[in-house]
């Protein structure tokens, strides 16, 4: 929290900075120019002064941009590669609605807040177009979970990528049902671009701010527990933790 804190009043005294800059900058320019225009040209003004000013400008403008990179720095003081790094081979769930496609299968997790009568599985491709639509079979509260075979409206075999998921709930009124998408899987890569750090995961690159859980696979979790019956010191304990934690 502190340093989200810290990172939003740099934002905004940058932003304040920025605009102030822009002012003082048009100012100047025009005085100059006024000043130039105005001159006595038997008596012409000092160009040194001129030169200072427009340096201490520039100099001025360079903290600027020096202020942008620390903070990104800042914010990613908790989210950066290193940290993130230690989440490779546990598995994650992450609130999102993009899922690749690979080998004729693409999974899917979403929950219904309330019991629905209708709910309509549509599955996107990268362009936004409908490949192909479902039917929820259990419409009750909860979590659930859709396996796509990769098969188009037609029956083709779709390309492999990232395809998205939308859904639609009505309950038996036709009134909307809230839901949410998330996948299961387990991080495979890290990437950071403009600043941002993102995880790999079945494939899709997900946002690290969209981590919802972390946890040690299950196999991993059996391994552990074997090596405490046979006198290890390993640490069985393992407890779901947010990203903020971890």
């Amino acid at each position: 929290m502190a340093v989200d804190s810290v990172s939003s009043t740099s934002n905004a005294a940058s932003a304040t900075g920025r605009t102030r800059l822009a002012e003082n900058f048009d100012t100047f320019l025009n005085l100059l120019t006024t000043q130039l225009k105005n001159q006595d040209p038997l008596s012409p003004m000092d160009s040194t002064q001129f030169t200072q000013q427009l340096v201490q400008m520039t100099g001025v403008e360079q903290q600027l941009l020096t202020n942008d990179l620390l903070e990104k720095l800042v914010s990613n003081t908790g989210t950066g590669v290193s940290t993130a790094v230690s989440l490779i081979g546990k598995e994650v769930r992450s609130t999102s609605d993009a899922a690749a496609l690979k080998d004729g299968k693409a999974e899917w997790g979403y929950t219904l807040d309330r019991d629905a009568s209708d709910v309509k599985l549509e599955i996107l491709d990268a362009k936004g177009r409908v490949v192909q639509t479902i039917a929820g079979k259990d419409n009750k509260a909860g979590e659930h979970t859709l396996t796509w075979d990769g098969k188009g409206a037609g029956g083709a075999e779709m390309a492999d990528g990232t395809y998205t998921l939308k859904i639609t709930a009505k309950d038996s009124e036709g009134t909307a049902v809230t839901s949410s998408t998330h996948i299961d899987g387990v991080v495979t890569g890290v990437e950071q671009q403009d600043g941002s750090t993102y995880l790999t995961v079945n494939g899709v690159q997900i946002p690290w701010e969209q981590l919802v859980s972390i946890r040690q696979p299950a196999a991993t979790q059996e391994t552990a527990k074997t090596d405490s019956t046979t006198g290890s010191t390993n640490n069985t304990d393992d407890k779901t933790s947010s990203p903020a934690a971890a």
